[in-house]
């Protein structure tokens, strides 16, 4: 079977043009039973998922993210909007982090901003969290058409045909996986130094 890494990469920089993000309005400003939670997760997040049985968000994950600390305790079995907040976070870290360097990462957001009180809200920074992703779209598009790019290159000396072209493609896989690699271990990196200091 003849791989077109040209229409994968075309769809993988269609897929990088639709990444959006769940916008603070979105969410509602009342309290949320659990079921209303993992609905409104399932809805907002339905695109992102890779297989249709994979599940966004269960019961027993918002239960193990209270019990690990990621979460705060739900107010009379409700959830504010804070607490969706923090779900959305914990849902894109899950993929690469720990609940142990997830947890690192959201104490600040749970202990300073969870409250409404607060100032900045945690909505408000989360909007601008989101913002700043969005901007590095463009830059990653250009990151991974040069890694393509490359990939082309690659295997100079074999002739042209099926074998070459498997090769190419393993070496795009790797170009991406290792980009992956590098920057979870700078992010564990960094919460390796912030650990200690927060458990003191």
């Amino acid at each position: 079977m003849k791989i077109d890494t040209n229409d994968i990469l075309k769809s993988i920089l269609e897929s990088l043009d639709h990444v959006d993000y769940i916008r603070p309005e979105e969410i509602p400003n009342i309290a949320l039973y659990m079921d209303q939670v993992t609905t409104f997760m399932d809805e907002h997040f339905a695109s992102t998922k890779r297989y249709e049985e994979d599940k966004i968000l269960t019961k027993t994950m918002i239960n193990n993210y209270t019990k690990n600390n990621l979460l705060p305790p739900s107010i009379k079995k409700k959830y504010s909007k804070e607490h969706v907040l923090l779900l959305i976070f914990i849902y894109y870290f899950k993929n690469i982090l720990s609940i142990k360097d997830i947890e690192i990462i959201l104490r600040p957001l749970k202990e300073k901003y969870f409250s409404n009180e607060n100032n900045p809200k945690l909505s408000d920074l989360y909007s601008e969290i989101c913002a700043m992703e969005k901007a590095r779209i463009e830059p990653l598009k250009a990151a991974v058409k040069d890694a393509y790019e490359q990939s082309c290159s690659a295997f100079p000396d074999m002739p042209d045909g099926p074998d070459r072209e498997e090769l190419q493609l393993f070496s795009f896989l790797c170009s991406l996986s290792f980009d992956v690699y590098l920057k979870k271990s700078m992010i564990e990196k960094i919460l390796d130094e912030l650990a200690p200091k927060e458990d003191a």
